[in-house]
Parts: structure tokens; sequence; C-alpha cells
């Protein structure tokens, strides 16, 4: 493959041992045919479900298939994190290497072990590579929903009641669960504290409900979260740019297909969304600053959506911070600011220039 070197060569990974893979795939994918070709070469690095690392030189749809490891081009490859190369080596079958620099890496990435907790960005630190979104800080503390809602807390920014819970609380688990009940009444949510995407997540509607979706929690993370349950609608909002010097797109709102925006409901159900949000000026505009209030609070870059239940009584609640939300083609981030005039392929170029920009 012949590379121009008068555009900026992006490098895109995607996959990864995350419970989320799947929905990274689908994710880069739509990234990788709406980069404008024009200004940028596209590199593609893939890592499969086992963690093995790949140079891929395919196309798109057999990343939306999940065949693109089986590509007979694909070679393994590794992210330097020596800053003299920048870059990618390709480790050839014959025993030598080649070296691939990047001017900028954008993690196309869900959940932990990937964009989403601070993995990657440490091993683009350590490079010396830009790199797409927050930084290893701000993406692990708002993955970790219980250090956001401590964060939360502090800065008296309203969240939902929540007690954390971890493996050694399993020995007790029906005195705390029965605390639990007591403190929140029923139905509450439970959630792994560290997974996108509302993997693992359930709601309970009685004790026997709790105890086992406190277990199911505890098999994608080794810290789960009980936590009081916000009836109202789901208003979710775009963030783009600096903690100091961001926009916010219109937002917009959810109606769930299912009991809740769970997995399914966000990826496979017809769930409706609606934008602008079917809220009054006045609520839209307290979840706009509020939205920037918390952007800047976990000093965010470059992009992530902040999600928010509005009640009947109008009371704004932050639900959770999503630092690499996702890109699909029915993905909200993207949606909201196609409707505030921000094209798919616009919205990349932004956030590739700001990576390169703030570096």
């Amino acid at each position: 493959m012949v590379f121009n070197m008068s555009k900026l060569r992006i490098g895109i990974i995607f996959g990864g041992i995350s419970s989320e893979y799947e929905v990274s795939l689908q994710s880069a994918a739509s990234v990788i045919d709406n980069i404008p070709c024009e200004d940028y070469e596209v590199v593609m690095l893939g890592i499969t479900k086992r963690g093995r690392w790949l140079y891929y030189p395919g196309d798109t749809e057999l990343i939306r298939k999940d065949e693109w490891a089986q590509h007979p081009d694909c070679i393994s490859a590794v992210i330097s994190p020596d800053r003299m190369h920048k870059g990618i080596i390709k480790l050839q079958e014959d025993g030598s290497s080649a070296l691939l620099k990047l001017d900028c890496v954008f993690p196309v990435m869900h959940g932990a072990y990937g964009g989403e907790d601070g993995s990657i960005q440490g091993l683009l630190n350590l490079a010396g590579i830009p790199y797409v979104g927050c930084n290893l800080l701000s993406s692990a503390i708002c993955l970790d929903k219980s250090i956001t809602h401590t964060m939360l807390d502090y800065a008296k920014i309203p969240n939902a009641s929540w007690i954390c819970l971890t493996k050694n609380d399993l020995a007790n688990l029906d005195n705390i669960c029965a605390k639990a009940e007591k403190r929140f009444g029923y139905p509450v949510f439970v959630k792994p504290a560290n997974t996108g995407s509302s993997v693992g997540i359930n709601k309970a509607k009685n004790a026997e409900e709790l105890t086992n979706a406190v277990k199911i929690a505890f098999t994608h993370d080794e810290k789960v979260i009980i936590e009081q349950y916000i009836q109202g609608l789901e208003v979710e909002a775009a963030v783009l740019g600096t903690a100091d010097n961001c926009i916010v797109a219109q937002p917009g709102h959810i109606i769930p297909a299912n009991e809740f925006y769970d997995y399914d409901a966000k990826y496979h159900a017809d769930s409706i969304t609606k934008i602008p949000a079917g809220i009054s000026d006045e609520i839209k505009e307290t979840i706009i600053n509020t939205a920037k209030d918390v952007y800047k609070l976990f000093n965010c870059k470059g992009l992530s959506r902040i999600d928010f239940f509005v009640t009947s009584e109008n009371n704004i609640i932050v639900n959770e911070i999503n630092t690499i939300p996702g890109f699909t083609s029915i993905s909200m981030y993207a949606k909201m600011f196609e409707y505030s005039g921000i094209s798919y392929s616009e919205l990349l170029t932004r956030l590739i220039e700001l990576a390169i920009k703030v570096d």
C-alpha cells in the first residue's frame, strides 16, 4: 500500500477485549467511512477479542461483519511506546519490522481495557502521539461510576443516590441488599462500575432481582453500583472542545424500546430518538450549562456525551458521562451535532484538528 505523505496520517484503533467489542466495530467502520479522504490517510489497527493487535488493510464491511481479523493481509502490529518512533511497528512474517508513523490516533473503543478507561491513552502518552478524546485520568474517572458519583456529589451537581459494593461484600450480600431496599425502595438500578453501553446493567424490582442483578454485575467488574431509580425523560447532551472552551449541540431525548435504555434498546431494538429534546427552552439551557460544568469538572477534552434525567418536577439529574460515545449510524452524539449544523465528516475533522492542536 502506498501512502500519500502530503496528508495527515490518522490511526484508527478498534476492537479490543472489552465487552463492548461489537459496538467498537460498528463505530469504527462508520468513522473510517466518513473521515475526509482528501485530507487524511487512514491506517487501521484492530485488536481481537483475545487481545491480538493486527494492522488491517481491508475494507470496512469486514469490520462490520467481524471478519476483519481473517483478512489474508493482516499483519501483527503494535503502537511503539518509543517516542522516536511515533507510530505503529508492523511485524513482518520474515522476522523483519517496518515503522509506520502516525500524526494522530483516533481510539474508537468503548468500555474498559480500551478507549474509555485510559488504557490506550496511557500508551499514546508514552508514545508521544496526539489522540482524539479525553486524557488518561479523565477517561478513567468518567468510566468509573463510583468516582463519577463522588465527584458530582462533591461539586453539588445533582445525581442519583448510590452505594458501591466490592467483591468482598458478596459474603454479606443479603444485609447490604436489605439496607439498599430500606434506603431506595424499588425499583433500583444495578450497574457494573466500569462498563458502558449499558452492559451488565439491570433494573431490580424486588429483593430476589436485586441479589441476582448484583451477582450479574460482578461478572463484568470488580465494583458494582446500586443506584436510586430516577423516573424521568432521558436527555442527552453532546459536547465538543476543551474543558475551558467547548460547545454543546442541541440536546435530544430517548424513548427506549425496552423498559430502560439497555444494550438491546441502544443497538438492536426500535428505540425512538428526538432531536431537539421535547423540553422547555429554560430546561434546555440548564442542561447545556450543566453539561459544560460537568465537562469542565472532569477536565474532558475532544468529545463526551453527558446523559441526564429530567423529572416531572423539572429536576435535572446527571446520569453519566461517556468519553467515547457511540459513532454508529444511530448514535445520538453525531446526530445531535448534525442537527446543530455540524456534519459527521466535519465533526471528525474538528476532533482530529483539536487533538493535534492541543497536544
